[in-house]
């Protein structure tokens, strides 16, 4: 297990590293293989010896090595927090494919790890880009139906857990819906971005369970809605500001795949119920 925290993290620090060019390059509508990363100021291209993540702005003290201009502090910040955020996505799946009674569940579970390994890249790219841009790029929410549905219907059949998949696909048509309708009645409120990605968020956490679903849609609105009164409380933000909310639906969905199952069966619970 310590062995494959290790991977997910160092795996995480790579994807960081990529998910910087992702980020500064998808809003702007650039390729995001052409042309090699360089320094905005000089030009220079970026060696490889200084694209290590972390390791290299810290070597450099945060500076380009040819004009010395500063490089941003997101930069290794994004790389660290994607390894952590891989980490932690590891320590929720791995005791699944740890206990695993067969070769078929084994392959599986590696299947719905990769899955939300991938989901935990989109989230960083994602919220990133709607804080600074207040957009929902379709070239990375599109292509997560994708393979979201591939690699959880791969892990399905191999599993022969149909019912699961069933589970999730009901669980995004129906947040697909909901923002869809709430972006009908209120356009000004709800962008069709957060529609879509709704309905990647539904994917996944119709997997993991109702209980998840429950916890991650409302905690969206929960967060969001305490941010929002904080900014115009402290007078940074008014009613009629755009707060991008994506970011708040990509945390209260991992939330919802962290502690959403648990969490709504102990509020069932106070009132004698069982969650099915």
């Amino acid at each position: 297990m310590i062995l494959l925290f290790i991977f997910a993290g160092i795996l995480g620090l790579a994807i960081g590293s990529f998910l910087n060019v992702v980020i500064y390059r998808v809003p702007a509508g650039r390729s995001i293989v052409v042309p090699a990363s360089a320094c905005p100021t000089c030009g220079s291209s970026i060696r490889t010896y200084d694209n290590v993540p972390v390791l290299s702005w810290l070597v450099l003290r945060g500076k380009c090595r040819d004009c010395a201009a500063p490089i941003s502090v997101r930069y290794p910040l994004v790389e660290l927090g994607t390894g952590l955020f891989f980490v932690t996505v590891a320590v929720l799946f791995a005791p699944t494919i740890l206990a695993a009674p067969d070769t078929r569940s084994i392959v599986s579970g590696l299947l719905v790890l990769v899955a939300f390994l991938f989901l935990a890249a989109v989230s960083v790219a994602l919220a990133l880009i709607d804080i600074d841009v207040h957009k929902l790029p379709n070239a990375i929410v599109l292509p997560a139906y994708a393979v979201g549905a591939v690699l959880l219907s791969s892990a399905s059949i191999v599993s022969g857990e149909y019912s699961v998949l069933l589970r999730a696909g009901i669980a995004m048509a129906a947040l697909f819906l909901a923002y869809f309708l709430m972006a009908f009645l209120y356009p000004a409120g709800m962008g069709l971005g957060d529609v879509k990605l709704a309905g990647v968020l539904g994917l996944y956490l119709g997997w993991v369970g109702w209980g998840a679903v429950i916890v991650g849609a409302l905690g969206a609105f929960i967060l969001g809605g305490i941010y929002a009164f904080v900014l115009i409380l402290g007078k940074r933000a008014n009613r009629k500001s755009g707060i991008p909310f994506g970011p708040w639906m990509l945390v209260g969905a991992w939330l919802g795949i962290g502690i959403g199952n648990e969490a709504f069966a102990g509020y069932l619970s106070i009132f004698g119920l069982r969650a099915t």
